[in-house]
C-alpha cells in the first residue's frame, strides 16, 4: 500500500469508464437486478431494511467480480449476482455488512440531533407545492456535515468486501486494511470523487439547458445517476487492483 499520486484518482475513473464501455448492458442489468432484490428485501416489515444493509458487501462483490471478468475478457453472466452469496464467504461478508448497519444507524442518530425534524417537513412541502423552502442555515450545514461524514466512512470501508472475498481476510482485518489503504490514498480518493461529481454535475447542467425543467429532464438525470453509480463501482475495482493487485480466483492471503 505505497503512497500513490493524487492524479491516480482520475486514472481510476478513466479505467472504470473503460471497463463499463466493454459490457455496458451486462453491468446495467446487474445494477438493476441488485436494486430490485434490495427493494424486495427492504419491503419485508421490520427487519427487511436492516437485512438489505447487511447484504451490501455481498451485493457489491457482484460488481467487483464482473469487473474482473471484463478485464479477463470473459462474458458477464447472471450467475455473477450470486458471487457474494455463496458459502463459506457469505457469513464473513455479512459480518462486514454489520459494520455498514452500525454506520447507518449512527448516521441516522447523528442526523436526528443535527437537523431539526421540521427541516424535512419543509423540504417535503417544497417538493409538493414548489417555492423556496424556509429552512435554517444550521440545519443545512448539519445535513451536509452528516452526509459528508457518512461518505467518508463508507469510502473507508470500500475495500473490506473484496479483501474478505479475494484475500480471505477476516472481516476485522479486512476493515483495518481497507481503512488504512483509503487513509494513505486520501488525496487519490478526493480527486476521484471530485472528478466524478464534476462530470456528473456538468452533464446534468447541459441536459437541463437543452431540455429545460421538464419530466423528461428528470427521467434522463435519473438514468444518469444509475450510470454514474456504475462508473464509480468500476473505478473502485480499478483502485483495488492498483493497491492490492489483480484478484486471483481462489484468492491470495496477505497474511502469508
Amino acid at each position: 500500500m505505497n503512497s500513490i499520486p493524487a492524479i491516480t484518482g482520475w486514472h481510476w475513473l478513466k479505467q472504470g469508464a473503460g471497463l463499463f464501455r466493454k459490457q455496458p448492458a451486462a453491468l446495467t442489468t446487474l445494477l438493476f437486478a441488485n436494486i430490485l432484490i434490495s427493494i424486495g428485501i427492504s419491503a419485508v416489515p421490520l427487519l427487511g431494511p436492516m437485512v438489505a444493509v447487511v447484504l451490501i458487501p455481498s451485493f457489491s462483490m457482484a460488481f467487483m467480480k464482473a469487473c474482473l471478468m471484463i478485464e479477463n475478457g470473459e462474458r458477464v453472466t447472471p450467475g455473477v449476482l450470486l458471487t457474494g452469496f455463496r458459502k463459506p464467504v457469505l457469513p464473513e461478508l455479512c459480518k462486514v455488512g454489520l459494520i455498514y448497519l452500525g454506520v447507518s444507524l449512527l448516521m441516522a442518530l447523528l442526523m436526528r440531533f443535527a437537523v431539526d425534524p421540521g427541516f424535512w417537513e419543509q423540504m417535503a412541502r417544497q417538493g409538493r407545492e414548489g417555492g423556496q423552502p424556509q429552512v435554517a442555515a444550521s440545519d443545512l450545514f448539519g445535513m451536509f456535515a452528516v452526509f459528508g461524514l457518512d461518505v467518508i466512512i463508507l469510502m473507508s470501508l470500500c475495500f473490506a468486501a473484496p479483501l474478505t472475498y479475494w484475500q480471505k481476510m477476516t472481516p476485522g482485518k479486512a476493515i483495518f486494511y481497507s481503512f488504512f489503504a483509503v487513509l494513505r490514498s486520501a488525496r487519490v480518493f478526493i480527486v476521484l470523487l471530485l472528478a466524478w461529481f464534476a462530470i456528473f454535475l456538468g452533464i446534468c447542467m447541459v441536459i437541463t439547458l437543452l431540455l429545460g425543467a421538464s419530466n423528461m429532464t428528470r427521467v434522463v438525470i435519473m438514468w444518469l445517476i444509475f450510470l454514474f453509480v456504475l462508473l464509480l463501482q468500476c473505478a473502485m475495482y480499478a483502485g483495488y487492483r492498483q493497491i492490492f493487485g489483480k484478484p486471483q480466483d481462489g484468492g491470495v492471503n496477505l497474511a502469508k
